[in-house]
């Protein structure tokens, strides 16, 4: 009987380490993660703050946007932008995943109407200005999406996003020195930006272009 009391002590105890094993990270686990030395462990640590990870996490995440490892930094990456999309309330992440297909399907009214609810409902949800600020410029608002991208800065000083935004406004403006500062605090923030330090090269050689004519 011992050794059956034994083998079934045994049989418990693998199943329990699995068990934890399997367990999703807290948390504080997965941003303890983050830190780690393994790139797998910080994989998953942003994998899992990429679910479950509010607000203030994306500050911590943004370091690992200089990670040594292309898998971390691209995974950085993702889950910033997930963080980013949470408001900490149900209904208004409803409105939102909504607002974000209307704006895949071409229905720029639509989308415009609903994220202006959302920044009415929660204005210090970052991503919803951000979001404003998307379909204004693609419906050729300039103006009013740069004050959109303005509002996002006063939530979210990270948000390489709609600093590239804002870039792309003032490029399409003929603002050429104001693009080139939001590409290049763009860039600081994420240095993998595909393209980002062509166009900002480009727009050096043009100023220094403007200012040889006006001499």
């Amino acid at each position: 009987m011992r050794w059956v009391h034994r083998g079934i002590l045994i049989t418990a105890l693998v199943l329990l380490a699995g068990a934890l094993q399997a367990a999703p990270l807290s948390r504080a686990r997965a941003l303890q993660s983050l830190g780690q030395a393994e790139p797998a462990q910080r994989l998953a640590g942003l994998d899992r703050l990429a679910e479950i990870g509010r607000g203030p996490d994306a500050d911590r995440v943004a370091v690992l946007l200089a990670d040594a490892d292309p898998q971390v930094r691209e995974a950085a990456a993702a889950a910033m932008w997930l963080i980013w999309s949470r408001s900490g309330d149900a209904s208004i992440d409803a409105r939102f995943r909504e607002g974000v297909g209307q704006m895949q399907a071409g229905a720029l009214d639509d989308a415009l109407a609903t994220f202006d609810e959302i920044v009415r409902r929660r204005p210090a949800f970052a991503e919803g200005w951000n979001k404003r600020a998307t379909i204004l410029f693609m419906l050729g608002r300039d103006e009013e999406s740069l004050r959109d991208c303005n509002e996002v800065f006063k939530r979210n000083r990270l948000h390489f996003g709609a600093l590239s935004g804002a870039g792309q406004i003032h490029m399409r403006l003929g603002n050429w020195q104001q693009a080139m500062d939001f590409f290049q605090r763009a860039l600081q923030v994420n240095p993998n930006l595909i393209g980002l330090e062509q166009v900002i090269t480009m727009l050096e050689r043009r100023l220094r272009e403007k200012a040889r004519q006006s001499v």
